[in-house]
């Protein structure tokens, strides 16, 4: 045997056993000893035809190896090929063969992923349903550049990693293959070894469009056949976003709103009928779902990701999710959903050490890993993993038409040390804790999702600076920041008995302090309805009339403060227990008049915060805000003024006591009559329905202003008042 030969041979044993780095190099059309052959794998059959591509038998393919390897003798000029395959069973079917595909990623597809800068490339990499030189099929595309071998295993080959062997693009790592005749619905995973042959648990594709449930895990081949409806909501989205707009935010968890019979989980087609029209009758002017990207584990609720490009499977179907999402828009009503960008678990079908190495995360795990959460953290300094990352961002926007991502743990992705003791964390370059190659991303993301009409929304506990505010002035470039400050402030000022409120009276102020540093959203979220903090009504304090008064104040309180209003599916008709993700909020409350009550009051302070432009059209500077007594302790009333851009103003007082005060002045701009817009004591809601007797105000001075009003004012009750025009 001659040396070379030997090495064919040694190479064909690599090939059989599925050791091969580049199959391409074997199989498929080849010249071998003057003559044109063919080679190819296929360890279950009993026998291999060469066939034209009518199906005429050209010749019988010899079998040269025991683990399956066939080869046939090509005519001159013949191009278009197949094969007959017989399996032992006699069986037989008609096969083309992916080897004699040239790369269907072209020079410039390559270049912008080996950059970084491909922003659709989850139509690049994936599995992306293509014809190709005539003929319909799958090409399936991973970064996988530290593993020696890499095989597409699906449901079309029997999940053996022997039979489509991936082409390396070695300038990138990028392991690409198309397979003829695999399409919609099929299933797949990527089989590799790792840079010393080993064989690594077998991956789910970080692209995968669709996902089967566990324990299988796998991908799904999916291609969109959705006709969106919405164009008309979507020529209305504008590259800079309208902060003079209401925004009323009801973020939902779909797999526990409501449930079907046996506790089953709504598909989105049912939530698209269901939840459209509950939307649009509370008067929310937008919907916002924790996660729905794919995830493992339903006690997550979605912030634990295993694929960044693909609906959950729990509820449906990619398109089904469409489906939705038009639904929603068509009445009107934006959409923003979670987005994780900070973490993701380590299952092993995921990206956890992808292709034997750290190569989404870091390597190091004190900057790769979240002690907390038991997650890994991405590396946001490789340009592979932004592009990942941002493809994501853009995927929801573009291809599923999402309005605003709300931007997961913000602050464990700014700092170095989140979370860590000392010595459990690397300085940056510069000896701070400041993750810069976080901020770059962010800000990068930021960027990108603005220029695509959408917005960002950034979960940020910390006093990291100028999260909302634009890059080019230093900040972040967050369209809006949660105001987590003044969520904790005023829900320990409410937990407090009234007659203590009066030594805690700061916790309702302090946050006018900096309520214009950024473009705040209030959240009353749903992580402040689990793990033993109770529900919104539950923390208040006092008997059932009190506890329904306090939170009916509360909420009137949120939608006369600055900023764009969050709460959180059950608050808005006062859920009693803390939210179960197991099961459907307690939607029988609403059999109870206190409970009516309250969704009544949310309802209507949705319309008047959308109708009247005062209580949302200047949110984010002084200008649409004035104190007119801030500093009212011994009676717990707090009293402001809210303007438009024209000066038109409403009054707010809050009397956050069970007394009812009667004969209370306070001032106002000028004289005349005075109507109530609304009243959380009124009697449709649940209250005593106390008179708080506003006619006119009179030109008597107070508190440094011309004119005053003289009210009644009612017990642990908000009122909203407006000039009558």
């Amino acid at each position: 045997m001659t040396s070379k030969t030997s090495k064919l041979s040694n190479e064909l044993d690599l090939l059989v056993a599925g050791r091969h780095g580049d199959p391409f190099a074997l199989l498929g059309p080849h010249r071998a000893n003057g003559h044109r052959v063919v080679r190819t794998l296929q360890p279950q059959a009993g026998a291999v035809v060469l066939v034209d591509a009518n199906g005429d038998e050209i010749a019988k393919a010899k079998r040269v190896h025991d683990g399956g390897l066939f080869v046939a003798t090509l005519p001159p000029r013949l191009r278009r090929y197949q094969f007959r395959i017989t399996l032992p069973s006699g069986d037989s079917y008609l096969s083309e063969d992916p080897y004699r595909f040239p790369p269907t990623l072209g020079e410039m597809d390559l270049y912008l992923l080996g950059e970084g800068s491909d922003r659709e490339i989850y139509e690049k990499l994936g599995a992306q349903l293509r014809s190709y030189l005539g003929i319909d099929g799958t090409r399936f595309a991973v970064w996988a550049p530290n593993a020696s071998r890499v095989s597409v295993v699906g449901s079309f080959n029997d999940w053996d990693g022997r039979r489509h062997g991936m082409r390396l693009h070695p300038g990138n790592g990028i392991w690409e293959i198309f397979i003829p005749g695999v399409g919609h619905g099929d299933k797949y995973k990527f089989e590799m070894a790792d840079r010393d042959g080993k064989l690594l648990p077998i991956k789910s594709d970080p692209y995968a469009a669709a996902h089967e449930p566990p324990p299988g895990n796998a991908s799904i081949v999916y291609a969109s056949g959705y006709e969106w409806c919405d164009d008309e909501w979507m020529a209305g989205r504008d590259i800079n976003p309208a902060l003079d707009k209401p925004m009323s935010i009801y973020e939902v968890h779909l797999g526990s709103w409501r449930r079907g019979d046996g506790n089953t989980w709504l598909s989105y087609r049912d939530l698209a009928g269901q939840l459209v029209e509950y939307v649009t009758e509370m008067g929310f002017t937008h919907v916002e779902f924790l996660p729905v990207t794919e995830h493992p584990f339903d006690g997550s609720w979605g912030y634990q990701p295993i694929g960044l490009f693909a609906p959950t499977w729990r509820f449906g179907s990619p398109d089904d999710f469409r489906y939705l999402i038009d639904a929603l828009h068509q009445a009107g009503i934006g959409v923003i959903v979670d987005w994780v960008p900070a973490h993701f678990p380590k299952d092993e079908h995921g990206l956890r050490r992808f292709d034997g190495t750290a190569l989404y995360e870091h390597e190091d795990p004190r900057k790769g890993e979240h002690a907390d959460w038991g997650t890994l953290i991405f590396n946001y300094g490789r340009r592979e993993v932004r592009n990942y990352l941002l493809g994501s961002a853009l995927c929801w926007i573009k291809e599923f038409h999402i309005d605003a991502l709300r931007v997961d743990a913000v602050a464990s992705m700014l700092y170095l040390d989140y979370s860590r003791e000392e010595g459990e964390w690397i300085p940056n370059e510069h000896g701070g804790n400041e993750n810069l190659e976080a901020v770059a991303f962010l800000r990068k993301l930021n960027i990108e999702v603005h220029a695509h009409g959408a917005t960002t929304h950034a979960e940020e506990s910390t006093a990291w600076p100028a999260v909302s505010r634009p890059i080019e002035h230093g900040g972040l470039g967050f369209t809006f920041k949660w105001n987590m400050g003044w969520m904790h402030d005023t829900l320990e000022f409410m937990q407090e008995d009234p007659v203590h409120r009066q030594y805690h009276h700061d916790k309702m102020t302090f946050g006018l302090v900096y309520a214009f540093n950024e473009n705040f959203v209030l959240p009353l979220s749903h992580d402040e309805v689990v793990h033993g903090k109770r529900s919104i009504l539950g923390r208040m304090p006092g008997d059932d009339w009190q506890r329904f008064a306090n939170l009916r104040a509360y909420y009137a309180s949120m939608f006369a403060h600055p900023g764009k209003k969050l709460l959180f599916m059950g608050a808005e008709f006062a859920q009693s227990h803390e939210w179960n993700h197991d099961q459907s909020l307690d939607w029988h409350l609403l059999e109870y008049a206190p409970h009516q009550g309250v969704k009544r009051l949310v309802r209507d302070l949705n319309r008047t915060y959308g109708h009247v432009r005062a209580l949302h059209e200047v949110d984010f500077t002084g200008d649409g805000f004035e104190w007119i007594d801030l500093d009212d302790r011994a009676n717990s009333v707090f009293s402001w003024l809210r303007r438009d851009r024209d000066g038109n103003f409403v009054i707010c007082v809050c009397n956050l006591t069970p007394v009812v005060r009667g004969d209370y002045r306070i001032g106002v701009p000028h004289s005349g009559a005075y109507d109530v817009l609304i009243n959380t004591d009124a009697a449709i809601y649940g209250g005593s329905d106390h008179d708080p007797g506003v006619h006119h105000a009179e030109d008597t001075s107070h508190q440094g202003r011309n004119s005053s009003l003289r009210l009644s004012l009612p017990p642990l009750a908000t009122l909203i008042l407006a000039p009558r025009q």
